[in-house]
């Protein structure tokens, strides 16, 4: 699992431009960790690595924003309304696990439990995971004010 010590907003977007510039269509990225530990600052870094031209928010009450335009299609996913995995499933947002473009869910926690090294969505019990299915985990974790410790690692695929 590598780690990353962001000092800033601008550092944690840094880390998003980073892999939007490498990303690859079919790329999902899941997120965890509080309110307010980042996670949309790096979707808005990801959303420059794919020279996404709209200004990037969270999709909150609208589950999900398409972002086209840019080198590939990014799709924003925020599950943080959704209580239940019953509930997220019922919203039908299980093609997003193999996107034509990249996905990042925020709150990937809630659909998936935690995911750990070695471990496959389809062993978490989630019937819809598809067989190929691989994530970028990502845990932050707020350290201060402006610091933030962000924990990733490759699953599955």
């Amino acid at each position: 699992m590598a780690t990353y010590i962001s000092h800033s907003p601008a550092d944690t977007q840094a880390l998003g431009e980073t892999w939007g510039l490498a990303a690859e269509s079919g790329l999902v990225i899941g997120l965890c960790g509080d309110l307010g530990a980042g996670k949309t600052e790096l979707v808005k870094g990801l959303a420059r690595g794919l020279s996404v031209p709209a200004r990037v928010h969270s999709p909150t009450f609208a589950l999900v924003n398409v972002y086209t335009g840019g080198r590939l299609t990014l799709f924003h996913l925020d599950l943080y309304r959704l209580d239940t995995r019953e509930q997220i499933r019922a919203a039908g947002l299980e093609e997003y696990l193999r996107p034509a473009g990249v996905a990042v869910i925020e709150w990937a926690d809630r659909w998936f439990g935690e995911l750990h090294q070695g471990q496959r969505l389809e062993d978490t019990g989630q019937r819809s995971a598809p067989k190929a299915f691989g994530v970028r985990w990502v845990q932050f974790e707020t350290l201060s004010e402006t610091e933030r410790r962000i924990q990733y690692e490759d699953i599955g695929a």
